[in-house]
């Protein structure tokens, strides 16, 4: 049977059907295309959140007026500060502990110690470091920024710090430390004070100071270095 025009009805119902059935080949395709850009917007943000979680603690620290960066000690550091607590009691701090190398050290030497940090990474970093080396009893870990704590409890103070800060954490020292407390400086000294022992070369230098000495007498600082005896 033809329709209007000769044209068989047959070809006019084919391209009917045809013609309903493009728009929805055609809605499946954008669907789908829909779906892959979604799915990459979600993988992109997911990737610049996670970038920004891992990356924060480590860019906040040096956005401060004061920064403290993170600097391994050396093992001859480490040394060097055992050294300076030789025959000291109480408790211990380490300003701006790092990964805990200090802290630990401290603890297996019988020490009390603590670690203040303000990268939380380090700092559950420090606290594996401490169950794994078995002093996890002796060796605490706190992430806080070193100009928010007080330190009028701590015997014993390190710090690993640099020469833009050191006058500041000077007076704060002073003002917190009892008489019987000693501070120990690596790096880089404090600007004022004179030293009652100095020991190590280089970037390994350790410099004692005890507050009694910081607080109103003066003491010549005295070598740590081993002198070997005179042969006769």
């Amino acid at each position: 049977m033809e329709g209007g025009g000769g044209i068989p009805l047959e070809t006019l119902t084919e391209e009917s059907q045809s013609r309903h059935v493009l728009p929805a080949s055609f809605e499946a395709n954008s669907l789908q295309k829909s779906n892959w850009g979604f799915l990459l917007t979600g993988l992109v943000s997911g990737t610049l959140v996670a970038v920004y979680t891992v990356a924060t603690p480590f860019i906040t620290p040096a956005l401060r007026k004061v920064c403290l960066p993170f600097v391994p000690a050396t093992t001859k550091q480490i040394e060097n500060v055992v050294k300076m607590l030789r025959c000291r009691r109480g408790s211990l701090v380490d300003i701006g502990s790092g990964d805990g190398r200090i802290v630990i050290a401290a603890a297996k030497e019988g020490f009390t110690a603590v670690g203040y940090e303000l990268n939380p990474w380090l700092v559950w970093y420090s606290r594996y470091r401490a169950w794994r080396e078995g002093v996890h009893g002796s060796a605490k870990f706190y992430i806080s920024d070193l100009w928010k704590v007080t330190f009028s409890q701590y015997s014993n103070v390190v710090i690993f710090g640099v020469p833009q800060m050191m006058l500041q954490l000077e007076k704060k020292l002073e003002l917190e430390l009892d008489d019987d407390a000693r501070v120990i400086a690596c790096r880089f000294p404090f600007p004022h004070w004179t030293p009652d022992h100095v020991t190590g070369e280089g970037i390994d230098t350790v410099w004692a100071y005890d507050a009694s000495t910081f607080r109103g007498r003066e003491k010549r600082p005295t070598s740590m270095h081993f002198q070997p005896p005179i042969q006769a």
